[in-house]
């Protein structure tokens, strides 16, 4: 129970640190801050302690796998076009897409893909944490088709589901209290045989995001550079630190970071300081359309209620197109 808050704290907590980093140089998060102290500072559009569509996203999958008892993808898909019809701040320009065509949840993103030939985008992979909670305790196999099923709702090239997958698997590891690096090698086993060797390279011990051939706002090198930020430190604050220095793509990065980093260290690790000012704002999802806002508490809750209230998986693995 401590790791999954963890978890689901400390990718929300990821999220609004790396947020007002976002596409700025390397290095900028340490200039900014050398000591500790002051880091939850906002910018770029963000409030001090603001979440962004990450999370946002994020406690959307909670809720409803919490309010259907289980994987209900339509339903996923609804809350999703009700959050974007509320104007976030951000929304990815793929997953804006996707959620704006008018199609059908089981035919969006693949109609997405076959126009654009280009989805492999880390948007599934930031929202992950609160689905690799609940479906932690079904094994290895079961977590990893239901993040691929999740993933599938907005992201149609296959790539972004396996690194879905992983991070699942990566999740459900630590949380039981073992390290999710040593048994990267059980997990790549599990990733389908077309996508393993991408997955393999980024993770590998000897690689470093400034070998990463893409911007890692694509799902392998975001993925590789939060396990990265993780084997390379030893606990949550230079975890995180790590991400967010990195720069691009700083608030997904430092978001995976944070669910892994708080599922392996536990809450405790999370500084006050960066969970105090922590609030989610949730757009679309009050009564008649009002804004709501989750802090810290609400988090607690929601990843408790995560691991008391999972239901295993029922339905099959995902076929492939």
């Amino acid at each position: 129970m401590d790791r999954a808050v963890g978890a689901v704290v400390g990718s929300a907590v990821g999220d609004a640190l790396g947020a007002p980093f976002e596409f700025g140089p390397a290095g900028a998060f340490s200039s900014r801050f050398p000591g500790a102290g002051g880091e939850m500072c906002g910018g770029g559009g963000w409030d001090a302690g603001e979440a962004t569509d990450d999370t946002q996203m994020a406690v959307h999958v909670a809720e409803s796998l919490l309010e259907r008892s289980g994987l209900d993808l339509p339903d996923i898909f609804a809350r999703f076009q009700r959050w974007a019809a509320g104007e976030p701040k951000d929304i990815g320009l793929q997953t804006e897409d996707v959620l704006t065509r008018g199609l059908p949840w089981d035919q969006a993103a693949a109609a997405h893909y076959r126009s654009s030939h280009r989805a492999a985008g880390n948007g599934a992979l930031m929202r992950a944490t609160p689905s690799a909670v609940y479906f932690a305790g079904d094994g290895r196999q079961a977590t990893m088709d239901a993040a691929r099923r999740i993933s599938a709702l907005t992201h149609g090239d296959p790539a972004a589901w396996e690194g879905t997958a992983i991070f699942h698997d990566l999740v459900r590891v630590a949380l039981r209290g073992a390290d999710p690096v040593e048994e990267l090698p059980r997990t790549l086993a599990a990733v389908h045989p077309e996508h393993r060797q991408r997955y393999a390279t980024v993770l590998d011990p000897g690689w470093h995001p400034d070998q990463a051939t893409e911007f890692n706002g694509a799902v392998w090198p975001c993925l590789g550079s939060a396990v990265w930020a993780l084997r390379t430190t030893g606990g949550f604050e230079d975890a995180v630190r790590a991400a967010i220095d990195l720069g691009g793509d700083t608030d997904t990065v430092a978001a995976v970071t944070g669910g892994l980093a708080g599922a392996v260290y536990g809450p405790a690790a999370i500084p006050a300081g960066w969970t105090g000012p922590l609030h989610v704002p949730l757009h679309g999802s009050g009564g008649g359309g009002t804004l709501r806002t989750l802090r810290l508490r609400h988090l607690v809750a929601l990843a408790r209620d995560l691991v008391e209230r999972a239901q295993p998986v029922t339905a099959g693995p995902l076929k492939r197109k």
